[in-house]
């Protein structure tokens, strides 16, 4: 009898539990429903078209990820070496490994941005950022309490491993993750005025990292590298998270508005086709032969641009250049940069992007001349004028070709393969140029090399024309 009553009032209890529980989780729900309701008024109803908070709020979500991209990566690497004491070859081994490691998951991060939006997406890269940052801020001791714990004497089995996870999540969450979730949502609230939207975001971005390095170096040496990574972790894990989740949104459609603020913008005769047909999955977008000549561009500039920056003095010097003529060559490329981020914007928008794409790989072609004939005088000029037209229409055209071409219901996994092609580029460009220097004892044939892969996608992309046209 006892038993039984025991078992009655635990029924009871667990009943009245779970009831009270569905109750809190209601009200909890009805809450949450009235304030997206309030959201959904207010940004229907905002004194001015909301894409553009969304393509401010975008361009702020690309410059934070400049913590996992190489520019800022390197401000910390010789802190790295020193304190770790580990050779700069190694380090540079466990950033390849961590970064392309990276490169095979972007995928799937793509398809979780079409599946929870860029809000969620982006939220959550912000805080994991911050969290991978502090991870390597404290690398060391992580290293030191791995080592007393299993008693391993061999400091660099501890550490080496460590650096590749740290560096995996660094580039995964910045390079990768925040980079393409802010880029999309921006995609979204655009359409006919995409290209100037994305020569909006490349020109404050191309500022924005051409700036970060002097930021960090500015925070250590105000304390120093370990406490710089904190208060950027910090920065991006939670006050950039929270101002994601305050101000990023998905889809204008949402809120009863359409892309551009409005439906009826004047469209000039002979204009490319804004949106497809149809929605294209990323296996039917991998499919066309458009996709892969966009694809391996971006994909072969990413490998060329970084192993050229990467190993920028080294390059010069064997050129007879020194240090300062190597440092020298960023600020004319940048400038020229700006002006193509700007015209290749407007152009976008009114031609097709094929022609956009031609003029990119003549600027590529044209700086691997330089490099393959480097020498002071003519070819150093090549190299700026080459990577400035370059540099200025990446932007444009890794964010504009694959709306355009696929639509954006399944962007995300699309532009989510698109970028791991690229961040794995970039991990393998630095050590293919450092081998090809190592086996010809100089870098021309990196440059001869990287010529021919142009020369061969110039003379596809003249039939690499939108599908839907």
């Amino acid at each position: 009898m006892t038993i039984y009553l025991l078992n009655s009032n635990l029924v009871f209890h667990s009943y009245y539990l779970s009831y009270l529980i569905v109750i809190i989780l209601h009200s909890n729900f009805l809450i949450f429903q009235k304030y997206m309701q309030k959201v959904k008024s207010t940004i229907s109803n905002f004194p001015f078209f909301y894409g553009y908070v969304i393509l401010f709020s975008g361009t702020i979500g690309v410059l934070m990820s400049s913590p996992g991209q190489t520019v800022g990566i390197s401000v910390f690497t010789d802190f790295l070496i020193d304190d770790l004491k580990i050779s700069r070859e190694n380090l540079s081994l466990a950033y390849l490994i961590g970064t392309l490691s990276s490169s095979f998951l972007l995928t799937y991060a793509g398809r979780f941005f079409d599946k929870f939006g860029a809000r969620v997406t982006s939220v959550l890269a912000g805080y994991f950022l911050g969290l991978a940052l502090l991870l390597i801020s404290e690398i060391g001791t992580v290293g030191s309490f791995i080592s007393s714990l299993f008693g391993i004497e061999n400091w660099f089995v501890v550490i080496f491993p460590l650096l590749i996870l740290a560096f995996f999540f660094v580039r995964f969450f910045g390079q990768g993750v925040l980079t393409m979730s802010s880029k999309n949502m921006v995609m979204m609230w655009f359409e006919k005025r995409r290209g100037m939207a994305s020569a909006f975001m490349g020109i404050a971005i191309s500022f924005g990292f051409s700036y970060s390095p002097v930021v960090f170096d500015h925070l250590i040496n105000f304390s120093d590298w370990q406490s710089a990574w904190k208060i950027i972790a910090l920065t991006v894990g939670i006050l950039f998270a929270l101002f994601a989740f305050i101000t990023f949104r998905d889809d204008p459609k949402q809120f009863g508005l359409v892309p551009d603020g409005s439906a009826k913008i004047k469209v000039k005769k002979g204009s490319p086709k804004y949106h497809p047909d149809k929605d294209f999955t990323l296996k039917e977008a991998r499919s066309t032969y458009s996709f892969w000549i966009f694809n391996l561009t971006l994909s072969l500039q990413g490998l060329y641009i970084t192993a050229l920056t990467f190993n920028i003095v080294d390059i010069f010097k064997d050129a007879g250049l020194n240090r300062e003529d190597a440092i020298l060559i960023f600020l004319p490329a940048a400038v020229i940069a700006v002006i193509f981020q700007i015209s290749s914007g407007y152009l976008a928008d009114i031609i097709k992007l094929k022609y956009l794409l031609l003029i990119k790989l003549t600027g590529m072609i044209i700086s691997m001349i330089g490099l393959s004939i480097l020498s002071p005088g003519l070819p150093v000029y090549l190299i700026i004028i080459g990577n400035g037209i370059a540099s200025g229409l990446f932007g444009v055209l890794s964010a504009v070709t694959w709306p355009r071409f696929y639509g954006t219901k399944y962007l995300g996994a699309i532009t989510g393969y698109n970028m791991s092609w690229i961040v794995a580029g970039s991990a393998l460009g630095p050590y293919m140029f450092s081998f090809i220097n190592d086996s010809f004892g100089n870098y021309e044939w990196a440059g001869i090399i990287s010529l021919c892969a142009a020369g061969i996608l110039f003379g596809l992309a003249f039939k690499a024309d939108n599908v839907n046209n």
